[in-house]
Order: C-alpha cells, then sequence, then structure tokens
C-alpha cells in the first residue's frame, strides 16, 4: 500500500495513541548504541545479540508474551540517564509524529527500572522532556502512564506506588495516571484491588491489560475490582456477548493492539482480530503499537494492517479516530481541536478513496 492514496488518508487521520510502552520504542540499534555508551554487556550466551540485526530477526519469532517480555527486559538494561530515557521517547514521538499521532498517552515501567538500581525521578526526567520537546516541535500532547507489573507480588507494587517520589509524581500531575502490564496470566486484575482503590483516592485516571492472553473474566475483573475506565486490548471481549454489551454501553474504551496480537500468537492473522465485531457491536476501541520496536509495526503500519485485512470505510475509520479523540484522557478544549482537525480529513477525503 506503499504511496497509495488510502496509505495517505491513513497517515492525515489525527490520531491519539493509548496503548505504546515507551520501553517497547527502544530499537535494536538504540539499543546497542546505548549498551556500548553505558558498558552494559549484552547476553553472550544468546545468538540474537550478536548484532542490532540478528536481534531484529529473533523479535520477529515470538512464541508468547513471556519470550517477547524476556528480551523486552533485557532491552531495558541499556537505560541507565536520564538522557537516555528521553532520548527512547523522543525516537519514538518521531515515528509518532509521521504517523500522524497528534496526542500521546504513554506507559512506563517504572519498576523495571528501580529494580535493577536506577531512581525513579531519573527515568520521569527523561520522559518528562522528551514529552515537552515532543508538544514544542511536533505539536503532540501527552499523558504519562505510570504502569506496574502484574508478574510482581501486589505488595511490592504498593510499595513503589506509597514512594515519596512516586507520590509526588502523582500530585504534580506530571504522571496522570496508573497501569497494569506484563504477563497476564495467571495474575488476575483483583490481586491489586487495593493499589487501584489508593489511586483512585488520587484522582488518577485507571487502566489496565486485559483479555489480551487471558480471558474476558479478566476484563470483567479490572471493571469491577479496579474501577478502570479503559481496557488495554481487550480483544476477547467478544467471546461474552453480555460483557461486550456493557462495555458498549458504557462506553468504555479498548486499547487494540493488532500487530502485537499476531506476534504474541493471540490470534493468527490480523483476520482474526476481532475489529468488526467490535465495530458492529457499538464498542469503543482505538488502534495501537504496544510495542513498535519488537513488534514490527508504528501506529500507521497497524491502521495499514487494519485496513487491509477489512477494507474499511471512510466513515468507520472516522468512527475509530473519534472514539480514540473522545476516549483520551486529555482536555475538552484538545478534543475539540482534534475532533474539528479530524472533520476536516473527513471533509477533504470523502469521495477520493
Amino acid at each position: 500500500m506503499a504511496g497509495s492514496p488510502v496509505r495517505e488518508f491513513l497517515r492525515c487521520l489525527p490520531k491519539c495513541e493509548h496503548h505504546i510502552h515507551l520501553e517497547g520504542a527502544l530499537t535494536p540499534d538504540v539499543l546497542f548504541s546505548l549498551a556500548a555508551k553505558n558498558n552494559i554487556t549484552l547476553p553472550q550466551d544468546d545468538e540474537a545479540f550478536k548484532s542490532p540485526a540478528s536481534l531484529l530477526e529473533r523479535y520477529q519469532s515470538f512464541t508468547s508474551l513471556d519470550d517477547f517480555l524476556h528480551y523486552y527486559y533485557i532491552g531495558m538494561s541499556a537505560l541507565v540517564t536520564a538522557s537516555d530515557f528521553e532520548d527512547l521517547a523522543w525516537d519514538y514521538f518521531q515515528h509518532a509524529s509521521a504517523d500522524g499521532v497528534v496526542h500521546a498517552e504513554v506507559f512506563f515501567d517504572p519498576q523495571a527500572h528501580t529494580a535493577r538500581g536506577i531512581k525513579y525521578n531519573t527515568v520521569i526526567e527523561g520522559f518528562t522532556h522528551a514529552c515537552k520537546r515532543a508538544e514544542k516541535e511536533l505539536g503532540i500532547t501527552t499523558l504519562l502512564t505510570c504502569c506496574f507489573l502484574r508478574h510482581l507480588p501486589p505488595k511490592d507494587c504498593l510499595e513503589l506506588f506509597e514512594d515519596e517520589d512516586v507520590q509526588k509524581s502523582y500530585k504534580s500531575g506530571v504522571v496522570q495516571a496508573i497501569g497494569l502490564d506484563s504477563s497476564e496470566k495467571p495474575f488476575p486484575p483483583e490481586n491489586f484491588t487495593e493499589l487501584y482503590r489508593k489511586a483512585n483516592a488520587l484522582g488518577l485516571k485507571l487502566t489496565a491489560h486485559a483479555g489480551e492472553e487471558a480471558p474476558a473474566s479478566y476484563i470483567s475483573s479490572a471493571l469491577r475490582n479496579l474501577g478502570v475506565t479503559r481496557i488495554d486490548h481487550g480483544i476477547q471481549l467478544v467471546n461474552d456477548p453480555e460483557l461486550m454489551h456493557k462495555v458498549a454501553s458504557e462506553k468504555t474504551m479498548l486499547t487494540v493492539c493488532p500487530l502485537s496480537n499476531v506476534v504474541l500468537r493471540c490470534v493468527d492473522t490480523i483476520k482474526d482480530v476481532p475489529i468488526r465485531k467490535l465495530l458492529d457491536a457499538g464498542v469503543q476501541f482505538s488502534i495501537n503499537s504496544d510495542d513498535p520496536a519488537y513488534f514490527g509495526g508504528y501506529i500507521l503500519d497497524n491502521y495499514v494492517a487494519v485496513h487491509e485485512a477489512f477494507a474499511l470505510s471512510v466513515k468507520e475509520w472516522e468512527s475509530v479516530v473519534r472514539a480514540g479523540i473522545e476516549g483520551s484522557w486529555c482536555g475538552a478544549a484538545r478534543k475539540e481541536q482534534l475532533l474539528r482537525r479530524l472533520n476536516r480529513v473527513i471533509a477533504n477525503w470523502e469521495g477520493k478513496i
């Protein structure tokens, strides 16, 4: 579809990305560069780490979520200084801008860094600088979401949440939301009820990964026990019609990641991602890149893959992008700006493709 009118239309759409792990935007080239700068020795007993090219090739054969996470956590070892985190995020924002992203609500995993001696404030400093630069130079507004690793004991997550520096980042508004990621099974959402209760008391936005590999009951639990207003992934929702009706009627947005679902073997092909079923049921969802450096595509690649699989109409694409804007956590004025921009794009392209 390179160079086609359809691809250009998809690029022009004002996208909001809600499911992007900044650490998942660490390309092999950047990883090897930072490892050399910081004197980090990458695993010598894994042939994948012979070169950036061999590592990129390995990324094309993940067998599961846990297989991916193994490489994901190794990659983080190269991130040491605030400038490393800034460089990582800035690299993502440049890709996002080229793909038509205008608002990005980005995830980061502090426990993966504090566990190896990197201070929380170091992570925040780097990512915050990149976010400010993205708004100033690229016109991308941003929101930071602090994700907790569900494979770790809930008490460890609570300890980090209650850390003085972490609390300051919440109360200052530098970080405005929390999420729950890492291995989904066998770590159900209800394990983290207390964490989310305390986050809600601070007025933080709440989301959680649910229904990616695990069944739809994880989605139900996240809604019921954690009080989330957004579900990350959520593709198993289609297996529970009653729950799907509830999610649609309450306009709970899913942050769907099509290429990720295929690479991690949650589905066999893009055609198996339940895009059409979600549309037909009136479920609000956005399309996102998840961990683009590992899954072979940024957000526009995901849009293109969905279009090639489902041939969505201009009006259907308008509804997807509109849901993403309306489901974002930015302010009303920013949403109005983006909706006006969407209207202009649709008016310009209606009847041309």
